[in-house]
Order: C-alpha cells, then structure tokens, then sequence
C-alpha cells in the first residue's frame, strides 16, 4: 500500500484494475499545530510587557535553541465564570528561556472552542530571559458551559516553541454555572480529556450533520456530480467514529475499535451492497471543516465515483478539539 503524506491530510491507495482507489482517506495529521480556521475575525493588539528594540539581530535556530515557559495569567485564570458573548482580554506572561531571540515569532489559535480568536497575531520580541506578555481579545460563546481555546507558538520558521513541556498554552473559562451531563452512551469517562467527564458537555448536532452533508453535495454538483444519498447504516458508522474521537480524545482514523481499514472491512462484510470505501475527519464547524479539507491537494476525493454518503459529529468540551466530525462514502 503507497502512502502519500501531505501537508495536512494523508492518503492511502490500494491499486484496482480501475482508476478509481478502492478507498481513500483524509483527515489532519494528529496534531494541534496544523489546525486552522476559515472564520476567524482579524488579529487584535499583541502587547509587551517590556519593549524590545526591534534592531537587535537574530541568530540562526541551527545555532540556538528555543525554549519559552508561561510564568503567569495575568487575566482570566482558568474557570474564571464570564458573561455569556461578552468580549474579554486574556492576557499570559512569558519567559524566553531558549538562546535564540524571539523575532518574527507568531502565535496561532491551534483548536479548541469559537472564540473569536485570532488566525495569528505577532509574539513580542525578547532576548533570551526576557519575560514579555501577550494579550488577545476574545468572545466567550452565548451558551451555558466551560470553554476553552489552545494557542501554539512559531519561531519564525514556523516551528513549534515548546511551552515548558507543553506544545500549546491555553485559555479556560466558565459560561453560566457548571454544566454537568451523564456520558453518552459507551464513552469512556476516564478518557474523555482535560478535567474529567464530571463537568464536560457532551453533545451531537444533527443540524450540523445536515450541514456537512449539504456542503459536500454542493461542492459536487458545482463540479457536475450527482448529489450522494444519506444512508442510515453509513451514518450510524460515521457518528460511532466521531463519538469514538470525541469522548476518547484523539483525532485519528484508528479508533477503539480497530484501524480505518480494519473498520471499513467489518462494516463491509457485516453490511453487504453498502461498503464503505472512503472517510474523512475534520474539526470545528461545518465550514470550518470544509475549509479544511478544500486546503488539500488531495480535495478531489470527494469526486469520486460514490453514491452514498453517511456523516457524523460528536462533541465534548473537554476534549482537545471539542467537535469532531467523521463523514464515509459507499
């Protein structure tokens, strides 16, 4: 089996007498730093804590090593109780401790709840042990919950910073009271993410699903394709696999229960004249997820010679990425 790595999406073809792959399948690679969203609302003011003299030159990462650590929250500490769609300023202190001076350097909303983040904003710059703070305005979310938004820190190679241990910093807040749901049927409490399961909001979205599946048929009938037909034995396999990722939070197209293809040849044979031949995943919204797969080389996947269509989406607010969707085609 050839495997193709791009840049957010992996592919993998079985050969067949016909053009046609047998299944294709797409998804982000398993990390936060690749994430982007298509509806975020311009970057806000980045401010210093100590201005920095924007002549000092800057050494080469092959010859110094980054390193940074959050020493504080300057505002809005984690579970700080906000009010529902007001704005807010998160401010986080920092401190250089790599060798190499912070120039050019950007931090990146990465997951996490809509908060009106910014796509990127500019890093202050700082000598090594510098300490500098970084403030952003936000949006906490209209509804009752405890929300949260993940950050990652770019060199100016676009290479992660480490945060300490850490790959993202974060903020944490609380929307009304504390919202407590009983888990869903067959998630696992004990790995459903940050916090616990005793205050996370699990929840699926049929509109959402709708959605997906409307966006996805638009895109092929703007290409000349026939619309795909919803089945209910596809959906049910594609919103098992977003709960799956959802309540165990992880982003992958092996879950629980078995690799993508594992999955795909039980489903196939227990299901017989609705295989399965093809899964996405994304996260966010329903554009958010289109955004993500159109960034693809490899977007045409969903021009192929399908019939059927099944969607999924599952949420949880303690999970990294808080919504997930799955979608196969037959």
């Amino acid at each position: 089996m050839a495997v193709l790595l791009a840049a957010c999406v992996s592919v993998d073809l079985e050969p067949q007498a016909s053009a046609q792959p047998y299944f294709v399948t797409a998804t982000l690679a398993p990390t936060k730093a690749v994430f982007r969203l298509a509806t975020l609302l311009p970057s806000p003011a980045v401010t210093s804590g100590t201005p920095v003299a924007s002549t000092f030159t800057t050494t080469p990462s092959s010859v110094c090593k980054d390193g940074a650590v959050l020493l504080r929250d300057v505002t809005i500490q984690d579970d700080t109780q906000l009010k529902a769609g007001g704005k807010f300023i998160k401010t986080w202190e920092f401190q250089n401790t790599g060798t190499c001076p912070w120039v050019n350097y950007t931090v990146k909303f990465s997951g996490g709840d809509k908060i009106n983040a910014p796509l990127s904003a500019a890093m202050p710059a700082a000598v090594p042990n510098q300490k500098v703070q970084v403030s952003m305005e936000l949006t906490a979310p209209a509804a009752d919950g405890t929300y949260a938004g993940y950050f990652t820190l770019y060199n100016s190679n676009g290479e992660i910073v480490p945060i300490g241990a850490e790959k993202t910093f974060w903020v944490k807040f609380i929307v009304g009271a504390y919202a407590i749901i009983p888990t869903a049927s067959g998630a696992n409490p004990a790995q459903s993410g940050n916090g616990g399961a005793a205050n996370c909001i699990h929840s699926q979205n049929a509109n959402y699903v709708n959605q997906i599946v409307s966006l996805i048929n638009t895109e092929r009938a703007n290409s000349g394709l026939q619309t795909l037909t919803v089945d209910a034995q596809i959906a049910a396999f594609a919103q098992s696999h977003a709960e799956d990722m959802a309540f165990n939070n992880f982003l992958s197209h092996d879950g629980s229960d078995g690799s993508f293809g594992e999955r795909m040849v039980h489903y196939n044979k227990t299901n017989s004249g609705n295989d399965i031949f093809g899964e996405i995943l994304a996260i966010g919204t329903p554009q958010d997820a289109m955004y993500q797969w159109q960034q693809d080389e490899h977007w045409n996947f969903v021009h192929g010679n399908y019939t059927l269509i099944g969607a999924g989406y599952a949420y949880n607010s303690c999970s990294d990425f808080r919504g997930y969707f799955t979608v196969d085609f037959g």
